[in-house]
């Protein structure tokens, strides 16, 4: 899987078991409600006698330093930026949780899917915070498909498929007329039919009219490009979106902890995202911690803890997930990493410009949004 993550934070695949193992023990860590979605009693944030009512949740992924004032992960942007002054330690979170006194709250989760479900599940479950209101945006640099977007583009998803949760046989031991040799889960051949009812575990649909709302409200958002990413761009030759300046879009996101790179892991991507979307996804961006995320948000949502309709994922590109023209994935792997990707600085800071927008209409206008779901056809 290609993941813009530095190599401290990758972490190795991980399979249903582990995850739901690792969401049990932060829910049991982190506490219990004392009745349906209503947070329990307890110490409160500073100045406050009852839980903050969060309005949104800036989700995160990695930090390379410090919060503020060094080389940006993920995060410091969005601290620096929307003057996240405040900062708590949650137990079970990955470092310090940032928030404001008007209801924005900012998570870094550490890479990873295991990680990142672990540290929502734990935040949630705060009673410091109520969340039930509270609209999650998920912010974070990706690996993007030539065949759809650009370098620093960004990419609203409105499905997140996983691609950790398979059967494997490795390729050279695959039958002859397998595509792949990744096999859903309980199925016994790629891509087989009729497939298992696997939403809310291996997909994720998030709210429709949401996304297009997000997405409408930002697309004329504009994006930095540098000589780097021109230059790098435009050797994709056959792949005229790829050679085009970044732009905001949809599409989705597929979620896996392994850090994969190719012109055929590019096709399974796609292959994958299809078939477990029935046809209606597309597969945009490659990252890591997403699929995590929504399963811990899916949890929590059956006692109205979160609401998961109130979710977003945004995707900004970082590098391509596959080599270009006349050069092998082993040898474009290698430069980007030693680059640590043409784009990473310009997808940071077109993750916050697209983002923040979001995050300061629905605080500007929560009189209008506290209540109804932008975009939604449900209350």
């Amino acid at each position: 899987m290609t993941s813009p993550v530095p190599c401290d934070f990758i972490l190795p695949s991980v399979s249903l078991r582990p995850i739901v193992r690792v969401l049990l023990i932060a829910l049991l860590v982190a506490g219990c409600s004392t009745r349906r979605g209503t947070p329990a009693a307890g110490p409160m944030l500073p100045g406050r006698a009852s839980p903050l009512p969060v309005k949104v949740v800036i989700v995160t992924l990695f930090e390379i330093g410090e919060d503020t004032g060094d080389r940006p992960g993920e995060f410091q942007f969005w601290v620096e930026r929307e003057r996240l002054g405040r900062k708590v330690a949650v137990p079970g979170t990955f470092r310090p949780v940032r928030y404001r006194d008007d209801g924005v709250v900012g998570v870094c989760t550490g890479g990873g899917i295991a990680r990142s479900a672990a540290v929502i599940a734990a935040l949630a479950r705060d009673p410091r915070f109520d969340f039930r209101k509270a609209y999650w945006i998920t912010a974070g640099i990706a690996g993007i498909d030539p065949a759809d977007g650009t370098l620093g583009s960004a990419a609203w998803a409105e499905h997140v498929v996983d691609g950790d949760l398979a059967h494997e046989i490795d390729p050279r031991e695959m039958p002859a007329d397998w595509p792949t040799g990744y096999v859903p889960l309980s199925q016994s051949r790629p891509y087989e039919e009729p497939r298992r009812n696997r939403v809310g575990e291996v997909l994720f649909t998030l709210d429709p009219g949401l996304v297009d709302w997000a997405y409408r409200l930002t697309r004329d958002t504009p994006l930095p490009e540098t000589d780097v990413m021109i230059q790098n761009r435009m050797r994709y030759t056959g792949h005229p979106k790829a050679r085009l300046s970044p732009s905001v879009l949809k599409g989705d996101n597929l979620s896996a902890s392994t850090f994969w790179h190719g012109r055929l892991m590019n096709q399974w991507a796609n292959d994958w995202t299809r078939y477990w979307t029935g046809g209606r996804g597309n597969y945009v961006t490659t990252a890591m911690e997403d699929s995590g995320t929504l399963q811990a948000l899916t949890f929590l949502g059956q006692d109205g803890s979160v609401d998961l309709r109130r979710v977003l994922v945004l995707r900004t590109a970082s590098n391509f997930d596959m080599q270009p023209p006349g050069r092998t994935a082993a040898e474009n792997l290698v430069e980007e990493n030693s680059g640590k990707f043409s784009a990473y600085l310009p997808s940071l800071e077109a993750a916050h410009r697209v983002g923040s927008r979001v995050v300061r209409e629905l605080v500007d206008h929560w009189s209008l949004h506290a209540d109804r779901i932008p975009g939604s056809l449900t209350p």
